[in-house]
């Protein structure tokens, strides 16, 4: 008996009829109730089958109209390279870093945009908001009191019990105590490296980096050894391995293992366990980022390292600011063997969280809705990102390179020729055209031709004219 769904099976008849070009570029698919009585299925089959079809990127749904093939996506545009493991690390402080980021931010507030391609997140449109509102206003109405109520210490504890549960879906086992409730990732990972190193530590983190870590790792002043980081599998143990062995003042390690900021990559599983392994050998703590995990093109969660965690040395990061709601800057950590420093330093640093956002988030994601939203965000990031990817493959200059993830919503495009990203991101913005160039994602220059695009915009004729215009900057020669 074949194992496979029957959606599935079905949807695989139709993408070898597309791929072998009976069914053409643009031409109409059989319409649900014909493939309901050409193969005597359900009805509930064959929209699982064009859904999964639409998914893959082979048909778009028009209204009114039915399914249409798609052209299909280009595949000549290679992937980004692989590192070099061999190379030499050497540890910096990232002096600068502020000054990067300061500058990238005053120069974007002196121009006007149209298209906005360095925005980590998607478009406002994409997340609940009316729901939330309606989550926020009955909390206040069912508790007016928590406006003038002393706020729990480390956070609400419907929204903690939440999270724990949720959490589990990542094959993390944590009671709703050990949750503590933050303004936003970037806080759980400043407090995270504040609770295991000091100023003047060396942290290892993967090379690009996400440069808000940047910022934190200089604003603490601690020391970072970029370790060599794959756009396909993410950080390289063997090169960490190395890094333990000739760096004896490594006293934690960063990672974003699941849609790496900028990569896009997945850590595969082994690996992951793998990284758990070696850091509780060497006793250094592993600070994992799992801001993207939930973004995944299938509703399948993917396992978090922490999972591997059997003695409390991983510390777990995350918000629901690319996920649910950018605008609330709620996030959250499970502090491992740390758990208690962490909370004194939470209180120290920021006080609690203000509590009624926490209880119309608690109430939004302990129920069926949250998955909901999340399937559909999941579906429109992949359509933007396919999109965008097609785009960049059939419009920008011969020799750039490319990784299209399974998931989240980020592309990191590698230019040809030395292209500098500084130089295409300065022009790119007197045309009203935001990118985010590579140079923010390293303290050194091995990341100067590269870009990092958001695919959170909803593709229009104006977004895909941005995108070409965008592709007409890289290949011009700088002046």
């Amino acid at each position: 008996m074949d194992p496979q769904p029957l959606y599935l099976r079905l949807a695989n008849h139709y993408r070898r009829a597309i791929q072998a070009g009976v069914l053409a570029p643009a031409q109409r698919m059989p319409s649900v109730r014909t493939l309901v009585r050409t193969h005597h299925v359900s009805l509930s089959t064959a929209l699982q089958a064009c859904r999964q079809l639409e998914d893959d990127g082979l048909i778009e749904a028009r209204p009114r109209s039915g399914y249409f093939v798609l052209k299909p996506r280009r595949n000549s545009i290679p992937p980004v390279g692989e590192p070099d493991i061999r190379q030499t690390l050497g540890a910096a402080q990232y002096v600068g870093i502020h000054d990067r980021v300061s500058d990238f931010v005053a120069k974007c507030d002196a121009h006007p945009v149209s298209a906005n391609f360095a925005l980590a997140a998607a478009m406002p449109e994409a997340y609940p908001m009316e729901a939330l509102k309606q989550a926020m206003t009955r909390a206040l109405r069912q508790s007016p009191e928590v406006l003038v109520s002393t706020v729990p210490p480390q956070g609400h504890p419907a929204l903690r019990t939440v999270l724990a549960r949720r959490a589990l879906a990542n094959g993390i086992n944590a009671a709703p105590d050990d949750v503590i409730v933050t303004h936003g990732c970037i806080e759980a990972l400043n407090l995270a490296l504040r609770a295991v190193a000091r100023p003047g530590d060396t942290i290892a983190v993967e090379s690009p980096a996400y440069f808000g870590l940047l910022q934190v790792l200089e604003s603490l002043g601690m020391r970072a050894l970029e370790i060599p980081t794959s756009p396909q599998h993410g950080l390289s143990i063997e090169a960490l391995d190395l890094a333990f062995q000739t760096h004896g003042d490594i006293r934690a390690v960063v990672v974003v293992p699941n849609f790496h900021n900028p990569l896009g990559c997945v850590m595969p599983e082994a690996e992951k366990a793998r990284l758990v392994a070696l850091c509780e050998r060497q006793q250094v703590p592993l600070i994992e980022d799992d801001t993207y995990g939930a973004l995944t093109d299938d509703d399948t969660p993917l396992p978090a390292a922490k999972s591997w965690d059997a003695t409390g040395n991983v510390i777990y990061c995350s918000s629901m600011h690319k996920t649910l709601a950018p605008g609330m800057r709620l996030g959250w950590l499970i502090g491992g063997r740390w758990k208690a420093r962490i909370a004194m330093l939470k209180f120290a640093q920021s006080r609690p969280n203000e509590p009624l956002a926490q209880m119309a988030v608690a109430e939004f994601m302990g129920s069926r809705a949250y998955d909901r939203h999340l399937s559909r965000l999941r579906r429109y990031l992949k359509a933007q990102r396919d999109q965008t990817a097609e785009t960049i493959a059939a419009h920008f200059p011969a020799g750039t390179r490319l990784s299209v993830p399974q998931g989240g919503l980020l592309l990191w495009v590698e230019m040809p020729g030395g292209r500098s990203g500084l130089d295409v991101f300065e022009t790119a913005l007197r045309q009203g055209i935001r990118v985010a160039p590579g140079s923010m994602f390293s303290n050194g220059t091995r990341y100067d031709h590269f870009l990092r695009i958001s695919c959170g915009q909803r593709t229009t004729p104006d977004i895909t004219m941005a995108l070409q215009t965008l592709a007409r900057i890289v290949g011009e020669r700088p002046r």
